[in-house]
């Protein structure tokens, strides 16, 4: 039988109704109980390491999470981590990168309902969660709705429904059926012993487009101390030239030695901003592109990257480097 860990971070599964609306007050051993056939799918222990809506999950307790899962790798078969929703994929990116060459399963999981509602998707959850936890699969994967996926490549896509989470620009790694794990497209396992690598440059801003953008708003984020901006262009990587022209304030940010990394709001298939002129010229200036990672992969990527590196040919490298999964880089990247 395997020894599993279930490290619980609170969000919506460990929630009751206060007066204040829901807030998570269940520990890891009483989310549990509330599933006692699962206590059959290995030796299970339980820690509670905080009890956080996922909204006020921030870089802080990434690191507080990648030290409990990697204090646990060497003693368990797998570890489940239960988390909010609302942040999940920006957790689950992170950790893809701190949490270096995982050499088991390290699978995250929540729901869209309280642990105690009676329509609760919570239970299924957690079963499955512990089924792939038990099957060997090395990485760091989100399970959600009987679907396994790649940590750096889920995006949350809808508010409500249990199939709250998809995969990116990548196939799902598999799926639990009737109790088991059903293989699709598992991650390449590491010969490299795992590692703690939980340097990260938090200072890094998203920001979305929107027609009529004005470029002094870059001046902001490089006053306020910002070292790396995420851009969600349009379309293939688009951005306004005429009359508001966001190439001069980007300009300015790269002369203030800020990383800028240009994505698309689309949520699938890949960026390409050399396409067009608009992308053409900013690509000129020096930015980079996000080819097909998720907004919240290439946030939490450049945070990772930033936290390494000291030059922007660093800076470019790394971005540029598939280190779990997280990005599908054509030929003429090679060359840049």
């Amino acid at each position: 039988m395997k020894k599993l860990m279930i490290l619980s971070t609170g969000g919506t599964i460990a929630c009751t109704q206060t007066e204040e609306g829901l807030i998570p007050t269940l520990s890891a051993d009483d989310i549990l109980s509330y599933a006692p056939e699962a206590k059959k799918l290995g030796e299970i222990e339980t820690k509670t390491i905080f009890n956080l809506d996922s909204s006020n999950i921030q870089p802080e307790e990434w690191h507080l999470i990648a030290k409990a899962i990697y204090d646990c790798l060497p003693d368990y078969d797998g570890i489940v981590v239960l988390h909010g929703t609302d942040t999940m994929a920006y957790t689950a990116s992170m950790l893809s990168f701190m949490l270096k060459n995982v050499n088991k399963p390290v699978v995250i999981t929540g729901s869209q309902l309280p642990v105690g509602h009676p329509q609760t998707d919570a239970k299924q959850n957690l079963r499955d969660a512990l089924v792939t936890a038990a099957s060997g699969i090395a990485g760091v994967l989100v399970v959600f709705d009987r679907q396994i996926m790649l940590g750096c490549r889920v995006a949350k896509v809808r508010t409500t429904s249990q199939n709250a989470f998809e995969s990116i620009n990548r196939s799902p790694v598999g799926w639990v059926t009737l109790g088991h794990v059903r293989m699709i497209d598992p991650p390449e396992p590491s010969a490299e012993e795992p590692e703690l690598d939980d340097a990260i440059e938090s200072n890094v801003f998203l920001l979305k487009l929107i027609p009529g953008t004005r470029p002094e708003v870059f001046d902001d984020i490089a006053r306020l101390g910002y070292r790396g901006v995420v851009i969600e262009g349009f379309g293939l990587g688009g951005l306004h030239c005429l009359r508001r022209n966001l190439l001069d304030g980007i300009q300015k940010l790269l002369d203030e030695n800020v990383a800028v990394l240009l994505t698309t709001q689309c949520r699938y298939e890949p960026s390409d901003p050399a396409v067009y002129e608009t992308g053409r010229l900013a690509l000129e200036l020096g930015i980079l592109q996000a080819y097909d990672m998720t907004s919240e992969c290439a946030v939490t990527k450049l945070m990772w990257v930033l936290g390494h590196a000291n030059t922007h040919d660093e800076v470019r490298r790394m971005m540029y480097t598939n280190f779990c999964g997280e990005i599908s880089l054509p030929e003429s990247a090679h060359e840049q």
